[in-house]
């Protein structure tokens, strides 16, 4: 389950505790709640249902004491990488250990790209990976927590202001990153109030 491969990175990649928040919804069923719980529990990790994105604050109220119980206990944060590490070892290192690849590709233009970036003093900056969010690799169709893919690098984008280098992988569009068609489409105000939020 793709849920329980994140589960899996924060705690045992990251090395910190996690909390699992489901945004509680009105077409929910309990059996698909019952599923989130029990997967969880086999991993000792809570669950919490959270209800914001109708009550407001009040909603996410159990949620905000369960993240502060989280941060006040002691934990060892750990990284994917280091900052010593070539932007090309950077990017291996997040595709096998977090995404599970098998390899990381790129074409010969896209290498020479990274080595002129790490020779032009860019190589201690942090990578931003920039691909499909339906799955761990790069295939939006391949679901759940695959692993042995490879990652092919297809790009790469200097952002020199804020001090990162992305890695563009797989077939995904970059910001603004809104769907064909946006929410605020369905949105509008009638007699006074505002419809179309939910």
């Amino acid at each position: 389950m793709n849920l329980e491969r994140h589960v899996d990175n924060v705690r045992n990649v990251y090395g910190i505790p996690c909390v699992v928040s489901i945004n509680r919804f009105t077409f929910d069923t309990q059996a698909e709640h019952d599923l989130l719980q029990s997967r969880m529990k086999k991993l000792g990790v809570p669950v919490v249902l959270a209800t914001h994105w109708g009550d407001g604050g009040k909603g996410a109220a159990e949620l905000a004491r369960s993240v502060v119980s989280l941060c006040e206990q002691v934990s060892k944060p750990t990284f994917v990488y280091e900052d010593a590490d070539t932007l090309w070892e950077k990017i291996s290192k997040i595709a096998k250990k977090v995404y599970r690849a098998s390899d990381v590709t790129a074409d010969s233009k896209v290498r020479a790209q990274i080595k002129r970036l790490q020779d032009d003093g860019y190589g201690h900056y942090p990578v931003c990976v920039a691909k499909t969010q339906s799955s761990f690799s790069t295939d939006a169709q391949l679901r759940g927590a695959p692993s042995g893919h490879v990652v092919n690098v297809r790009e790469v984008r200097l952002a020199a202001g804020a001090e990162f280098v992305v890695m563009i992988c797989g077939d995904i569009m970059t910001m603004p990153g809104l769907p064909k068609v946006p929410s605020a489409d369905r949105i509008d105000l009638v007699d006074g109030k505002v419809v179309g939020l939910f």
